[in-house]
């Protein structure tokens, strides 16, 4: 059982059908990063060259043959932060964001091989940056791409991939924050997971079923 497997409680999460005013009993102070802003990105990379590290196997014989490539995280790597503010409240944020790669590759033998790379892109938007505090504002990303074409050069001893890239920016601060509760949340027990490989054969009759045969 779970949270969403008929576990009938109303200190569980889910849809709220009566008056969200009724079992409200605390106030509660909770840590956690709140998102000032965000906003996402989408781009299409045409011809992007990475260059392999981690060879798995090592030392794979090349030529290489490029098979498919994907993010291996969904957090992203800021750096260069630029933010210019201006006096309506939004800022350019500037940064390059790097995203961790998994490539899948045949070497000369046809044998399967798995190397790591690094996509990085570079993002100048236009985001809400909160003004000069005791504890610093972060920006975020949320990252995921994926590389269906590619090929490998020898004499550049890397990988040119076309990859769709989705960035997710966001500008984040640890905050102690105030919410109304209800509450502590009520666990359910967890309900094993079973095949059930013997049911059919549990569920037939112990006897053939229908007329017996009769004696003329």
């Amino acid at each position: 059982m779970s949270f969403f497997l008929n576990f009938q409680s109303d200190k569980c999460p889910g849809t709220i059908n009566n008056n969200p005013l009724n079992g409200l009993c605390e106030k509660v102070c909770i840590q956690a990063d709140k998102v000032f802003d965000a906003c996402i990105k989408q781009t299409q990379l045409e011809g992007y060259s990475i260059m392999p590290t981690c060879f798995s196997p090592k030392d794979p014989p090349c030529p290489l043959t490029f098979l498919s490539a994907r993010s291996t995280s969904g957090v992203g790597t800021v750096s260069q932060i630029s933010v210019d503010r201006d006096d309506k409240g939004c800022s350019r944020v500037q940064c390059l964001v790097s995203i961790p790669m998994e490539i899948l590759y045949t070497d000369a033998n046809g044998a399967e091989g798995v190397a790591t790379g690094v996509i990085t892109v570079s993002e100048d938007v236009l985001l809400f940056v909160p003004c000069p505090s005791i504890m610093p504002y972060q920006i975020t990303a949320t990252v995921s791409a994926v590389a269906p074409q590619g090929s490998y050069s020898v004499a550049k001893k890397g990988f040119t991939v076309n990859a769709c890239i989705t960035v997710i920016l966001r500008v984040t601060m640890p905050v102690d924050i105030l919410l109304p509760s209800y509450g502590y949340c009520a666990i359910p027990p967890a309900q094993e997971y079973s095949q059930e490989v013997c049911s059919d054969f549990f569920e037939l009759p112990l006897y053939p079923q229908g007329r017996s045969c009769s004696r003329g």
